[in-house]
This record gives C-alpha cells, structure tokens and sequence, in this order.
C-alpha cells in the first residue's frame, strides 16, 4: 500500500510536532511526505498524479482556529476539482482511504462537550467527511495529537507505532493487524524472533477466548 501525506503547516521547521512525524515515517519505504507550503504555486498535473498513485491520502495538520491551515484549503481548492475527484456519475476515487492526523494544543479532552473547547472534534473535521463521501474515498477514524510538547518519551514511542500503523495498515484500528505489525517487525531481528513467536500463541489465544466468549453468547440468546 502506497500513502501519501499531504501536509499543510506554514513553519514547519519550527514545530517539533512534524518534525517528529516525519522521522517517524522516514524509514516506512512506501509513504511519501509531501509538504505543501513548500511546493507552492501548485503544479496541478503533478500533485494529480501523486494522488492517482497512492493507496491513502493521508491530510495532516495543526488546527489553526479549529480548522486548517490556508495551504490546504489552496490545494483542495486547486487540485481536488470536478471530473479528477468526481464526476455527474460519483466519486473517482474509490478504492482508496482517506486518513486524518489533527494537531493541537489543548488536551483531548477539551474537544468534547462541556469541555473547554465544547466542541467535539469530529464537529471541526466534518467537512472531511463530505470530502471523502462526495469523491468516493473510505475514511479512516481520525488521528488525533493533543499536546505534543507535553508528552513524555513514553507517549512519543507510542505515538510513533500508532503513526507507523496508521500509515501502513490497510486497517490501523483492528486489534489483529496491529498485532501483526509488531510481530512482522520483531521477526525482521534474528535477537527478537523468539519474541515475535510468542506474540503470535498469544495473539492466537486472544482470538481463540473471543470466539469461545461469542458463542457462549450466541448461546445466551438461543
């Protein structure tokens, strides 16, 4: 699967935010970061092209007065246009994802109702929503960042595994794939194979006590 990471931040090199994102993805061979402000004016055909050959757009970037930078809205405006995204007939992208990773300064929790924003932030990416619906895309469970400067190294590891899967995994929120991630990464080092053949018994355990607990279930309701 090919992915395509479309960001849009007008100093980049100043936020230790994509900074880190993009030493994370650096080692992933079929993820190509591509920074708009920096490709500005667009050439059209050719930010086409990068679209109709990837797997996964992949829209990242800070919230800007909850919403994005003007960079992106440039692009979409100038790129994603009538008979290349859609046509009288529907979306032309199908067969492709759409994924989301949001930045932003105040914890998570204040993106919800009563909280300090007091909107949630699936009310902001909505729009996304309607992308993805009108130009025939599957959309992914948004990405969300809260308070990178803030977080220790442990939350930056794990940050970085669920940025890897996220760009990688045909399902990123599937419990399986995730596992299987791991364990194809920890097979790749001769020191940690071992490891890597516990990790699948257990996993293999896990989906064993699932379908024992969904036909316990089943039999509940018979």
């Amino acid at each position: 699967m090919k992915t395509l990471v479309v960001v849009s931040h007008p100093n980049i090199e100043k936020s230790d935010t994509q900074q880190f994102l993009k030493a994370s993805a650096a080692s992933l061979s079929q993820v190509v970061w591509h920074h708009l402000d920096a490709n500005l004016p667009f050439d059209v055909a050719a930010e086409q092209q990068m679209i109709q050959e990837a797997d996964r757009i992949v829209l990242q970037f800070p919230l800007y007065w909850y919403m994005a930078p003007a960079s992106l809205h440039q692009w979409l405006t100038e790129v994603w246009v009538k008979q290349f995204v859609y046509d009288a007939h529907g979306g032309l992208l199908k067969g492709k994802s759409l994924g989301l990773v949001v930045s932003f300064s105040q914890p998570e929790s204040a993106y919800q109702l009563g909280g300090q924003v007091g909107f949630s932030l699936s009310q902001f990416l909505a729009p996304y929503a309607a992308l993805a619906e009108k130009t025939g895309l599957q959309l992914l469970t948004p990405l969300a960042i809260a308070r990178f400067a803030n977080q220790n190294d442990t939350e930056h590891q794990q940050l970085l595994i669920r940025y890897q899967q996220y760009l990688t995994l045909q399902h990123p929120d599937n419990f399986e794939a995730q596992a299987q991630w791991f364990i194809d990464r920890l097979q790749a080092d001769p020191k940690t194979t071992m490891l890597a053949d516990q990790l699948a018994t257990q996993t293999d355990e896990i989906d064993r006590l699932r379908l024992t607990l969904h036909e316990l279930k089943a039999g509940e309701s018979e």
